[in-house]
């Protein structure tokens, strides 16, 4: 298999470390903008029967996801051999149940939407839940950001470790991190009333005299996880940091991450950042991204690569 990379607009500098990696250039892709806000992308190399990789985050706005639809498509019609997208951030993840009546459970349709469009495998970086996975009929490399995150939580050489979940769901994420550690984690209980409005978080857990390390899968408007660093501070930890994979930091987050008690905030590049905060520390997801893709071309072992 040979290895064809070619980029949506908003990953293009993570796609060009990934295609020097393999010692190969992006492909050529053209976008022709309409005045009325359409647009349409094209393929300028010849992809007839060749195997076709996309990168390409869906973060807001809506056009990512739409954009990476329509090369999706393009490269079907071009009679590509096979489709493969690479998405280090899945947007509407987060709606993939039913919580209350008639709304839509986005994330199964996004599922649909790829794979009618003739995408034929997805990889993609912490998925919100695991249950996503089962939306497509088609493969799915759900790859895990522990494998960036732990390497540099042991360079910091923490005494007294502990690790935090800033809500009920991510138990289960935090207790890998402490198993690996051999340490112990908490968890923060938070009482939602809206989407980004968190009322109170409660601690459920000892972190007095601890250098707390928060996880999470991506931070949004970062109101979770400042309540929740907050609590811990206050609770009597010696230190509090965040690990999220996906920065979002929608509306003045960057602002508030600045300000709040955080000792550092540490990110991946599966969305680009626009500004530089001094408190939020950026880990490259390429060196990942592009062995990953190795071992898909070479048909190895992807699971080794992680930490259970």
């Amino acid at each position: 298999m040979t290895i064809n990379l070619y980029s949506g607009s908003e990953t293009a500098c993570l796609a060009k470390i990934i295609s020097k990696y393999h010692g190969i250039e992006l492909g050529k892709v053209t976008i022709v903008k309409y005045a009325d806000g359409e647009f349409q992308p094209a393929y300028i190399d010849n992809i007839r029967g060749t195997d076709v990789f996309i990168i390409q985050s869906t973060h807001p706005p809506s056009e990512n996801l739409f954009e990476l639809l329509m090369l999706i498509d393009a490269a079907r019609r071009a009679s590509a051999r096979s489709i493969v997208a690479v998405i280090p951030y899945l947007g509407y993840a987060r709606q993939d149940c039913k919580e209350k009546s008639r709304v839509s459970i986005a994330s199964k349709l996004v599922a649909n939407l790829l794979v009618s469009a003739g995408v034929n495998r997805i990889i993609t970086l912490d998925l919100h839940s695991d249950q996503i996975q089962g939306f497509f009929d088609i493969p799915v490399d759900n790859l895990l950001a522990s494998s960036i995150f732990i390497p540099y939580i042991q360079t910091l050489t923490l005494p007294d470790l502990i690790f935090a979940s800033p809500d009920i769901g991510g138990a289960g994420r935090i207790e890998s991190y402490a198993k690996h550690f051999q340490t112990d984690f908490v968890i923060c209980y938070k009482n939602q009333i809206h989407p980004n409005v968190v009322e109170k978080i409660l601690l459920i857990g000892d972190v007095k005299g601890k250098n707390v390390v928060i996880i999470d899968d991506l931070v949004d408007t970062g109101e979770t996880i400042l309540m929740a660093a907050q609590m811990i501070m206050q609770s009597g930890a010696f230190s509090v940091r965040a690990m999220v994979t996906h920065p979002l930091l929608s509306g003045n987050a960057s602002e508030s991450i600045e300000k709040s008690v955080l000792h550092e905030l540490i990110v991946t590049d599966t969305i680009p950042l626009h500004q530089q905060i001094s408190k939020i520390k950026v880990l490259s997801t390429a060196d990942l991204f592009a062995e990953v893709l190795h071992r898909i071309k070479n048909n190895e072992s992807i699971s080794t690569l992680f930490y259970y």
